[in-house]
């Protein structure tokens, strides 16, 4: 009975390249979503670029080759320069990208929190019931009325993940993945999630995700393997139950961002996550209040 549930619920991947749409050097903006989260993705031309955006949680604020300026929610402007994750507190937030800046933003989505109009909103007109909902959120212990910027040269991988250097909001938390050249495909890593999606954002470099649907007792229920080569910028979002790992390919530099809503707990116990030292965790607070 659980196989052919599992089976049943098999859902399509989220493959979104958006390589060409985004060739050159002008102004240019996507957004997608999980069902847990939401990407925006924006590139100023020669010009600087306003952006607006807001949430009701913190976003996370990825700034890539140039710097982008911060304003809003009553709070006085920072500038977040190149290859900085910034952590912006809940509220409404105005973006200035300076000419040639590129950036993307992500929130949680969480009950009525999803208003924009992402690309692949057909996939989500039925929600998924096994993914687990974002629930509370963490509390911030300190400076959680700042804008915090971490540069990302400055965020130190864990000697048990030294690939990875992961960070976290009160509802989401990410992976940074940077590498040149080919990855080693000896050394790939398929798994599957059984209650979470999982995105990956391309933001530099070419990708090849390959997954796998497990098989079940009806046949007709079987899919073929998927071998997606997405460039960048790109967003894949894999189901709960698909068989996924990422292969960076080809000469050049790579940088994936994967995603996750809520934070990745197993990787904040294991000491993983660079900043977890500034939430504690809603069981947390509970024990404390009890």
């Amino acid at each position: 009975m659980t196989a052919q549930k599992t089976i049943t619920d098999v859902r399509l991947p989220t493959l979104l390249d958006f390589t060409s749409e985004c060739a050159g050097d002008g102004p240019a903006a996507w957004e997608a979503r999980g069902q847990n989260f939401h990407v925006a993705w924006h590139r100023a031309g020669t010009a600087a670029l306003a952006v607006g955006t807001q949430s009701d949680d913190e976003l996370m604020l990825i700034v890539l080759g140039a710097p982008v300026g911060i304003g809003g929610a009553g709070r006085a402007p920072v500038d977040a320069p190149a290859r900085t994750i910034a952590i912006l507190p809940a509220g409404r937030w105005q973006l200035t990208l300076a000419p040639g800046a590129t950036c993307a933003v992500l929130r949680s989505l969480r009950g009525t929190d999803a208003a924009d109009t992402p690309r692949n909103a057909a996939a989500y007109a039925m929600p998924d019931a096994r993914i687990a909902p974002v629930g509370a959120p963490y509390r911030v212990l300190r400076g959680g009325g700042d804008v915090r910027l971490l540069p990302i040269d400055q965020v130190q991988a864990s000697k048990d993940k030294p690939r990875l250097k992961m960070l976290q909001t009160a509802t989401m938390s990410i992976n940074w993945v940077e590498y040149d050249g080919p990855r080693d495909r000896s050394a790939l890593s398929p798994h599957s999630h059984a209650s979470f999606e999982q995105g990956s954002l391309g933001l530099a470099g070419d990708f090849v995700h390959h997954l796998r649907t497990p098989w079940g007792p009806d046949a007709r229920q079987w899919q073929d393997d998927r071998h997606a080569a997405l460039g960048s910028p790109s967003l894949m979002v894999v189901p709960v139950g698909l068989i996924h790992t990422t292969e960076g390919v080809n000469a050049g530099h790579h940088i994936l961002i994967d995603i996750f809503s809520p934070p990745r707990a197993d990787f904040i116990a294991s000491g993983w996550v660079f900043n977890s030292g500034e939430y504690a965790a809603p069981a947390e607070d509970i024990a404390v209040a009890a």
